[in-house]
């Protein structure tokens, strides 16, 4: 009971005008300080202790929840007044779901009543321009926590300045799995293949065509003579033909100029002289022929895939990468949160405070070293880059 009373005092002494007057103006100018520097373009929260901060202070779990809330609307303000980008929580696992059905009703009311104060604090949104986005698979969700999960997107719909993502219900295992499923499907469907723009000149081209072109014109006086010349003819053929793609149209003023620079054959100089006419065209495959069809249509190279496709088909994208991944509470794990996203520059925080504490005297500190840290990777970066230049 002293605790509560201790805590109703404080939030008193917060709230009177003199004093709130003089923290709003303190906050104000570490913000603006804080913007000097170079500031994370995506943070991710995992907001831990709303429940054992109700138990240890005496309070009720959903005043706990509450008061959670209040603490969230605090940090997205500091966060998109300071420029970030990008901010996502996590709302609710979909390993919640394995708990009892009393327990599950009870975190699914408590994740509904959370989305209706969020509505309820358009303002907040519309003043920084984010907007809301719900990630996860809400076929796991009822339908009237569903109707406010829209309402919320809605409402925030025209705002593009930044983006809160609520992960609910959410695991990365989940989003890695759908990731990968959607690729496996886009590299399943046959795709239409361009033909390749016209080039203005192919030496390799114009030598393969000439070669054809005299082979195919050459009447040996033997039999074994013309046999050669229509087999290297056929071919030629043949290997044109498979090229047709990637290849270009030689005109015939390409051609002539070619023959003029070529040295008489050695195959011709010891024998008698030759009749050259010209070589039939061989007509080209219509569009409709089995051969075309099969040119046309084919399914993508798995050996093209990369990360990038995989990254296009997560819930997060596009927002960009996470610079920065908090959880309070002081648990040092990641609870199948954000496994995709984090990569080789993201850092990890645990902080010892409860969720409905963090506030910006918690966050500040982690945006400062934060700071510090890229300053110096980026003078080290420069370093090096100065010391390959006197290299070279």
């Amino acid at each position: 009971m002293a605790t509560t009373h201790g805590a109703s005092l404080r939030r008193w002494l917060l709230g009177l005008p003199p004093l709130e007057w003089a923290l709003h103006h303190l906050r104000s100018l570490l913000i603006a300080t804080l913007k000097c520097g170079p500031i994370p373009q995506h943070i991710a929260f995992v907001m831990d202790g709303n429940r054992r901060y109700a138990r240890t202070h005496h309070l009720e779990t959903v005043q706990g929840h509450h008061l959670g809330f209040e603490a969230l609307a605090r940090v997205l303000e500091v966060c998109y007044k300071s420029g970030v980008k990008a901010v996502t929580i996590y709302a609710f696992s979909i390993e919640n779901f394995k708990r009892s059905k009393y327990e599950v009703d009870g975190l699914m009311d408590m994740a509904k009543t959370k989305l209706v104060q969020m509505s309820q604090h358009g303002e907040l949104f519309d003043r920084y321009g984010a907007r809301v986005r719900v990630l996860g698979d809400t076929t796991l969700v009822r339908r009237d926590v569903l109707e406010q999960v829209e309402r919320a997107v809605e409402m925030t719909r025209h705002n593009g300045e930044a983006v809160l993502n609520v992960c609910f219900p959410y695991t990365s295992r989940e989003e890695i799995t759908r990731s990968i499923r959607e690729t496996v499907r886009e590299f399943s469907e046959p795709r239409v293949r361009r033909p390749a723009g016209k080039r203005g000149f192919s030496e390799t081209h114009v030598l393969r065509s000439l070669r054809s072109r005299q082979l195919g014109g050459i009447v040996e006086e033997d039999g074994e003579g013309m046999g050669k010349a229509t087999a290297l003819d056929s071919s030629e053929r043949d290997l044109e033909e498979d090229d047709d793609d990637d290849s270009t149209e030689i005109s015939e003023q390409d051609l002539d100029a070619a023959s003029a620079l070529q040295p008489e054959s050695s195959q011709t100089s010891h024998s008698p002289s030759p009749t050259l006419k010209p070589a039939p065209e061989e007509p080209r495959s219509s569009p409709s022929s089995p051969r075309r069809r099969h040119r046309q249509h084919h399914l993508p190279d798995p050996e093209t895939l990369t990360e990038e496709h995989l990254d296009r088909n997560t819930y997060t994208y596009p927002a960009p990468p996470l610079d920065l991944l908090i959880r309070t509470s002081g648990v040092y794990r990641l609870s199948d949160f954000m496994l995709w996203q984090c990569h080789e520059k993201t850092e990890i925080r645990f902080l010892d405070c409860l969720w409905p504490e963090f506030d910006l005297w918690y966050f500040l500190p982690v945006l400062l070293e934060w700071q510090w840290r890229r300053r110096r990777e980026v003078a080290e970066e420069s370093r090096q880059g100065a010391a390959g230049v006197k290299v070279q």
